[in-house]
């Protein structure tokens, strides 16, 4: 099967592009930067005035759009929230366009999507079958964004909306969060009751693998673990992993002075279920956050 990413050179392409070729598929990355191949995967100029990437992509079987700014680059400006959008927007746009200038159609669209798209709340619990929508930048921008995938529709494509939780690997959130921990001095974040929704990164690429070769799959999937946590016991798990204490609170005054409306990530969460992945059969490798930290540590 040939697989195209866009946002291939990313936490999670990396890591999708290194299943895909385990699994014997054939991978082509789309990149601003040199068109080439190097380790068995084919790059492709997009995004360039005069390039025309349709011309190389006609017969890929499925896409995975990964591309966009991170949200974690620095505090939320005002200039920094319309790279975000902008930045999906523009990617995405452009993918529903190759799809449909190619005459050999993909079979399926994975679109990256996140779990903001749920209000934030320490009560409730949210399936793919909740209709309750977020009203804050991250809950606007995920919506706009997934009007925008499901545009692929229109040609026939099979549309599954990927909803990341909080992705733990070696990059992303938990070095930071893992950090206070290793000076001895992790404890509790704001409150400690708000909802942490976290993944492992290798069960993300596993889910991505999934949701291309299962086609009863088609919407939105929540690509989170099947447990949740509390912000205090993930903290806490993550003490016990390190052999660190869990002790020193850290409260919400502080986090919004240092992060401003950024600090909504860690101080607001969301009990977000896999339930679509896990009525289809999908097995996670780390069911649970002791099992993910210690991998990802090392432990």
């Amino acid at each position: 099967m040939k697989v195209g990413i866009t946002g291939g050179s990313g936490f999670v392409g990396k890591k999708l592009a290194e299943l895909l070729l385990e699994n014997g598929h054939e991978v082509y990355i789309l990149t601003r930067g040199h068109a080439k191949k190097e380790n068995g995967m084919t790059y492709v100029k997009w995004l360039g005035e005069d390039d025309a990437p349709e011309k190389e992509l006609d017969s890929i079987d499925a896409w995975v759009n990964l591309a966009g700014k991170s949200i974690n680059d620095g505090r939320w400006s005002e200039t920094h929230k319309k790279e975000v959008v902008d930045s999906r927007m523009l990617a995405t746009e452009e993918l529903i366009r190759i799809i449909k200038a190619v005459s050999y159609k993909p079979t399926v669209l994975v679109n990256a999507s996140a779990i903001g798209i749920y209000p934030a709340s320490m009560t409730a619990s949210y399936t793919e079958r909740s209709t309750e929508k977020a009203t804050d930048f991250l809950g606007e921008t995920v919506q706009k964004w997934e009007r925008m995938a499901n545009r692929a529709e229109e040609a026939g494509v099979r549309t599954v909306l990927a909803r990341f939780g909080v992705i733990l690997g070696d990059e992303g959130a938990l070095p930071l969060m893992a950090l206070p921990y290793k000076l001895f001095v992790g404890g509790t974040v704001g409150s400690g009751r708000q909802w942490v929704s976290w993944v492992h990164v290798d069960d993300v690429a596993r889910a991505i693998l999934y949701a291309i070769i299962t086609s009863s799959l088609n919407g939105p999937i929540n690509v989170t673990a099947p447990n949740p946590l509390r912000m205090k016991d993930f903290g806490r798990a993550i003490g016990e992993v390190l052999r660190r204490p869990h002790f020193l609170p850290v409260p919400s005054f502080m986090m919004k002075l240092l992060l401003g409306e950024k600090s909504t990530i860690v101080l607001e969460g969301q009990n977000v279920l896999p339930q679509a992945l896990l009525d289809s059969g999908f097995n996670y490798k780390y069911p649970t956050a002791e099992e993910a930290l210690k991998d990802i540590m090392g432990i």
